[in-house]
């Protein structure tokens, strides 16, 4: 049952920090002829997939390193924090490419650049379990591939779905904070009461605090 439960946190994860890689994949190669786009879209995609597998790697290798570990914790806090408060929509800017090869390249440079959140969030969540990161990714291939219309549709009919995601980002970015081999004892020094309770605490405080940030709008 646990790991049926992290596999459906890694799939809403996915869900909602997919739309922007996907964003880029439609602009990217929306000039294309059909047959070079739909060839654009898959390898573009199978190639950001093998990327993020081995920046995933390498994260959760990082993560064993004191305070690194911490930092991602910080950094997704922060990215769960945003992913609420700009709902409106992305500031992502992508020129149309006029060849195929051109389209792959700008839709792998620009993955790498968004899958910081992805990887943080699928390592921190799979704790170094091989089987539970390559499932994690391996989701993030049709999300991305039915596109960022799909993906749109889904979070403005279910915006639930949005804090939902948020929510298990800052709960993820608690645990890490605890497993940190520097932080987790620091916390569980100074307070001993709330270091079970702090990835829940985390999780409430950013959906809290995004939820008032846009009622002030």
């Amino acid at each position: 049952m646990e790991t049926i439960w992290l596999l459906g946190q890694i799939l809403i994860i996915n869900l909602v920090l997919s739309g922007d890689n996907a964003l880029v994949i439609a602009m990217a190669s929306k000039d294309l002829p059909e047959k070079q786009k739909k060839q654009a879209v898959w390898i573009g995609t199978l190639g950001a997939v093998l990327l993020r597998c081995v920046l995933t790697f390498v994260a959760v290798l990082l993560l064993k390193v004191p305070y690194l570990q911490a930092g991602g914790a910080l950094l997704l806090l922060w990215i769960a924090f945003k992913l609420l408060i700009d709902q409106q929509g992305s500031d992502i800017h992508v020129s149309e490419s006029s060849s195929m090869w051109k389209a792959i390249n700008t839709i792998l440079i620009a993955d790498i650049v968004m899958s910081v959140d992805n990887v943080l969030a699928i390592a921190g969540l799979a704790k170094g379990d091989l089987a539970l990161m390559i499932i994690g990714i391996l989701f993030s291939i049709p999300i991305v591939v039915w596109g960022s219309g799909i993906i749109t549709k889904l979070l403005r009919k279910f915006p639930l779905l949005l804090y939902i995601g948020a929510g298990i980002l800052a709960y993820t970015a608690g645990e890490m904070l605890l497993q940190d081999s520097r932080t987790g004892l620091l916390i569980a020094y100074w307070a001993p009461q709330s270091h079970s309770i702090l990835p829940a605490m985390l999780a409430l405080l950013v959906i809290g605090l995004s939820g008032l940030k846009t009622l002030k709008k």
